[in-house]
């Protein structure tokens, strides 16, 4: 579904509204028409590969924004929201992941390994931030070989010099035009190797390391290299960002609307729409409000608190966020029926002889309890060897039950199994543990006692609690 507005001064209200499938669009007629589209994802970006859907969008009327994620959860939460796609922020995933400035301190390969979790988590195009492309012309077209594999619909390709600067910040260097524009070409090269039609976005921080004159050339011949949309950082006006749209008029532009005190002025969607934008990324607003939110929740938790309930979502909205519920779903596809008697491999398989109930609505409270096992020996046996048996190596021992328990080292009980004090045989099988214990001996020396009588407690290698009682 996709929400546009087209307005002026003067609205009718048997022109504001018009229905299509999928988007509803306010309209109005004036000299110079503004659109926003805020716009919601569609199945339509499934039916093909993430620069499709992306090159799409750039297509459509109206202004289209993209809030920064970084990571797989922020990038869900985009697409939850209604974004038709989003950008990951190389700001914020040094931030997230390393916790450090965005200061040419992250690598490719770490960039390119939180892309990949990213992509993976959505189905809207996601614009990848390389910075300088990690290197020269060569490592720049590798780069974008990478990006392609991780599933990348666009990628921001900058002009800094390495190490490069955050946007906005001191000390940004620039190289030559010539390298820059080269560079562009490399990528262009790049993607027609790799038979994709990845969305190249040229971007230039010449505005503060050089002039504004010398950004726009640069974005105009950046644009002559074959780039698809052109984007300058920093832009300090208004002026300077119309200046930038009239460069190469018929190619796409990107405002980068940096939150909390960048250079560039706040404007609206409708506002950069009716100066020529189409793209507008939203770089801070995820990770910082991710910050100010964990910092208000350790000041309450160190104050004895919890954060209130309005802070944050229920553990229930949480689970449906993260698709705890379309995963118990899914699983009921594969259930299948447990054999109730152990083979003699599984039943060496540790001590976690756990119950494996259907899911139903119960599970969303994980309760589990591991079951009391009865191990019944038939009654020829337990007659053959009776209580009173002469025949029996451990006379009287047959009326009397060993009951061995295992606790585990969270405190949950693993085993509890019952057998005959005299059925020994294959006991080690079950827990392992007590292979090299003489049970027969401490048995022999229990068989007068009456009641019960704990016979072993020890901890084994794993940290489990393992009891033996003769009942």
């Amino acid at each position: 579904m996709k929400v546009s507005a087209v307005g002026t001064s003067s609205v009718t209200l048997s022109s504001l509204f018009r229905f299509e499938s999928g988007s509803v669009s306010l309209l109005s007629k004036s000299k110079s028409s503004f659109g926003v589209a805020c716009s919601l994802a569609s199945s339509s970006s499934s039916s093909s590969s993430p620069a499709k859907a992306l090159r799409r969008i750039l297509d459509s009327p109206g202004v289209h924004q993209g809030p920064a994620c970084f990571d797989a959860l922020s990038a869900k939460l985009v697409e939850n929201a209604g974004f038709q796609f989003c950008f990951s922020s190389g700001f914020s995933i040094s931030a997230a992941s390393l916790a450090l400035p965005d200061t040419g301190l992250i690598s490719y390969a770490e960039m390119l390994h939180q892309g990949q979790l990213i992509t993976q988590s959505v189905s809207i195009p996601v614009i990848g931030d390389a910075d300088n492309g990690y290197g020269n012309a060569m490592n720049l077209k590798r780069t974008l070989k990478g990006y392609i594999a991780a599933g990348f619909a666009g990628i921001i390709l900058e002009d800094q010099v390495s190490p490069k600067a955050c946007g906005h910040t001191r000390g940004r260097r620039v190289v030559s035009r010539e390298e820059a524009v080269m560079k562009i070409k490399a990528a262009v090269d790049a993607r027609r190797e790799s038979g994709s039609d990845i969305v190249i976005v040229a971007r230039s921080d010449a505005r503060q390391a050089v002039s504004l004159e010398e950004a726009l050339v640069r974005s105009r011949a950046f644009a002559d290299a074959g780039a698809d949309v052109l984007f300058i950082d920093a832009l300090a006006s208004r002026e300077e960002m119309k200046a930038f749209c009239d460069v190469s008029p018929l190619v796409p532009k990107m405002a980068n609307m940096l939150e909390g005190g960048g250079k560039t002025p706040i404007l609206n969607p409708m506002e950069l729409q009716d100066i020529g934008f189409k793209i507008v990324a939203y770089p801070l607003s995820l990770i910082g409000v991710s910050i100010r939110a964990m910092q208000d929740s350790l000041t309450a938790i160190r104050g004895g608190r919890i954060p209130p309930p309005g802070s944050m979502p229920s553990f229930e909205e949480i689970k449906d966020i993260l698709g705890f519920n379309a995963y118990y779903e899914e699983e009921k596809r594969y259930a299948t029926t447990t054999n109730p008697q152990l083979s003699k491999r599984e039943s060496s398989n540790l001590y976690s002889i756990q119950r494996r109930d259907q899911v139903d609505t119960e599970q969303t409270n994980q309760s589990f309890k591991d079951p009391i096992v009865e191990v019944i020996t038939p009654d020829d046996v337990y007659n053959k060897y009776g209580a009173d048996s002469s025949r029996n190596p451990f006379s009287g021992i047959w009326s009397r039950t060993l009951r061995v328990k295992i606790t585990g080292r969270d405190g949950f009980e693993r085993l509890d199994l019952r057998i005959p004090a005299g059925f020994l045989d294959g006991i080690t099988n079950i827990v392992p543990a007590l292979g090299g214990i003489n049970i027969k001996e401490l048995l022999d020396d229990a068989t007068e006692e009456v009641g019960g009588k704990l016979l072993l407690d020890f901890q084994d290698r794993m940290g489990d609690r393992i009891q033996v009682f003769l009942e």
